[in-house]
């Protein structure tokens, strides 16, 4: 008789609706899908799910519930199954995509897409997903409305300076975009205030806050953002998959004779790479140790200022990680004491895994 071993509930998310699959898999690994369904994307829509889910639930058997973060969009029913006490894992786009051409599937449908990521959710040990504060969505909401608003800060005062050295000028225009520029410093003061407000309020993200601010180049707004567009950094379960996420993983141009330029993708969450812009030129000014000599050998190495910059933003991306992975203090000769640390080390074996990730933080 085949004894089955667990249940997964494989969520394709849009905006409107959910494309659910329920599959079961065997001491085997034969996995059998059991039932699929569509339901809204709306609170009824989510109990008329879990009703459905138990109707075909036939044996007592551990369930967890997949899906992709999807925008905002898989967030409410994300919320809704944590709060009844269900077991969620969220999983970024990239790996699901990566697991189904494994699979060798060609096409790509919601069918396709709910059905793989059941199957991975029985195949896999993944991570279960547990909110970290509700004032995370909060503080997204915030960070982003800042950054709209300073975009339009800047494209009126564009506007003004191009008034300014213009044959023909017009005090109307201008004084309308004096008041407009006005108005959207009231607004960004207004919700700096609001940011610190939410964070100094919640004791769970004071003090991991607090400790990536200690690092020289980051300030409130730049760490609030850090934390509010990666979730806590949820999900991430090692440097190589924030890296990729926020697009600065090296993208090679080179086959045989030829060799292009080496560059970052830019493929990920561009809000990440624009805040850690300023805090990149700000931690090299201010001499953090670390940073500033990462700097020097890169410029030493390249000779272009720009890509020397963007290895910094990339290092205090990792380094925010660190600190509020291990919730530990910054201390800004860590990563010197420890090269001496390793000189006095013999390896006595091949590099491992562990050595590796170590030496993605320290590389550039």
């Amino acid at each position: 008789m085949t004894s089955f071993l667990r249940y997964c509930v494989g969520l394709d998310i849009s905006k409107d609706t959910l494309q659910a699959c329920l599959s079961v898999i065997d001491q085997t690994g034969r996995v059998s899908v059991k039932a699929t369904t569509k339901v809204v994307n709306k609170p009824v829509g989510f109990a008329s799910l879990l009703t459905w889910v138990s109707r075909h639930r036939k044996l007592d058997l551990s369930l967890i519930y997949l899906m992709e973060s999807t925008g905002v969009y898989h967030e409410a029913v994300a919320w809704y199954l944590h709060q009844q006490d269900q077991s969620v894992s969220i999983l970024l786009p990239n790996k699901a995509k990566h697991y189904l051409k494994s699979l060798g599937y060609k096409s790509k449908n919601d069918k396709i897409d709910v059905q793989g990521l059941s199957r991975m959710g029985l195949e896999q040990q993944l991570p279960l997903w547990s909110p970290l504060s509700k004032n995370l969505y909060a503080l997204r909401l915030l960070t982003r409305q800042h950054q709209r608003l300073q975009e339009l800060k800047t494209q009126s005062t564009n506007q003004q300076h191009a008034l300014e050295y213009s044959v023909f000028d017009s005090r109307f225009i201008d004084k309308q975009l004096t008041k407009l520029v006005s108005v959207y410093e009231a607004q960004i003061d207004a919700l700096e205030t609001a940011i610190k407000e939410l964070i100094d309020e919640d004791p769970i993200l004071k003090p991991r806050i607090e400790r990536l601010i200690a690092i020289k180049g980051l300030a409130l707004l730049s760490v609030a953002v850090l934390v509010a567009e990666t979730n806590g950094f949820e999900g991430f379960t090692n440097q190589r998959h924030l890296v990729s996420y926020a697009g600065y993983d090296v993208v090679e141009n080179q086959s045989g004779n030829h060799s292009g330029k080496t560059r970052i993708s830019k493929k990920g969450n561009s809000r990440l790479r624009r805040i850690l812009h300023m805090p990149a030129f700000n931690a090299v000014r201010f001499n953090e140790p670390t940073c500033k000599a990462l700097y020097d050998r890169v410029y030493e190495r390249t000779h272009i200022k720009m890509k020397a910059y963007v290895a910094v933003q990339k290092r205090l991306l990792l380094m925010a990680y660190a600190l509020w992975r291990h919730e530990v203090k910054y201390d800004p000769e860590y990563l010197a004491n420890r090269a001496e640390k390793d000189k006095k080390i013999v390896p006595t074996s091949g590099t491992t895994q562990d050595q590796v990730a170590e030496a993605e933080l320290s590389y550039l």
